[in-house]
């Protein structure tokens, strides 16, 4: 009597592949570390400007910490900040010590996409394992080479985000309340901006946002925002142009 016949299987698949990805990425710039006074302001910024950093991840900047790593509580801000619905994932900048005590609470140094290699941390220097390089950045564009444009032709919706990574993005519908259009360059808005626009990524000083009726949640270049209520003298509902001079916000008339 044969053997009936072995049914063929088919290949297993890969339970998982790797790759490399760029994201942006707010770093929350800790000038005093302490976690009464971070926390307590950032949820007064939710009470002005609700949704702003909600669910989002961010990383923590160190460079402005002059405290011995003994002294900064980072469980405290850790558990402050998930309190408040924003999402820790690593640290930039500081000294060893700062970045070893974030890492041992799970915060491990986070490097810019094209920026220079931070120092190993000491606690991890020997555990590490050899991994591959990561890809190299991608070259800026020669001069006189138009930066990429991302356009969008459809509303961006509450909760929604939308990044053009690298260049200008172009909204020619409306950014409704408690969604987010974010650019590298310059942010153009051809319907109502009444959401966030987060313009200069990469403390790209001489990016502008420009909208057709200006009447946002938040603004932000480069770093530097203001939030609904602290707008008292731009021309809210009209067509305006936002820039930096210096470390000011500027609301020209179109």
């Amino acid at each position: 009597m044969s053997a009936a016949p072995r049914p063929e299987t088919s290949p297993r698949m890969e339970p998982f592949r790797l790759r490399g990805a760029n994201f942006n990425l707010l770093v929350l710039r800790l000038l005093d570390p302490r976690p009464e006074a971070v926390v307590p302001a950032i949820g007064d910024q939710f009470r002005r400007a609700p949704g702003f950093l909600r669910f989002a991840p961010v990383v923590l900047g160190l460079d402005d910490i002059a405290l011995p790593a003994h002294e900064v509580d980072f469980a405290g801000l850790i558990a402050g900040l998930r309190e408040l619905t924003i999402v820790p994932i690593g640290t930039t900048g500081g000294s060893p010590e700062l970045r070893n005590a974030a890492m041992a609470l799970g915060l491990p140094p986070v490097r810019s996409v094209g920026g220079r290699e931070e120092e190993a941390p000491l606690a991890a220097a020997a555990a590490a394992a050899p991994v591959a390089p990561e890809p190299a950045a991608p070259p800026p564009p020669p001069p006189g080479m138009a930066r990429p444009t991302m356009i969008v032709e459809q509303p961006v919706r509450a909760g929604q985000r939308v990044y053009a990574a690298g260049g200008d993005l172009i909204v020619t519908a409306t950014v409704n309340a408690g969604g987010e259009v974010i650019a590298d360059g310059n942010i153009h808005v051809y319907g109502a901006l009444r959401g966030r626009a987060i313009a200069g990524g990469g403390n790209n000083a001489e990016a502008r946002v420009f909208a057709q009726n200006f009447d946002p949640e938040l603004i932000s270049i480069a770093g530097y925002y203001a939030v609904r209520e602290g707008l008292t003298g731009a021309p809210i509902g009209k067509a305006v142009q936002v820039r930096l001079t210096g470390e000011r916000m500027r609301f020209d008339p179109i």
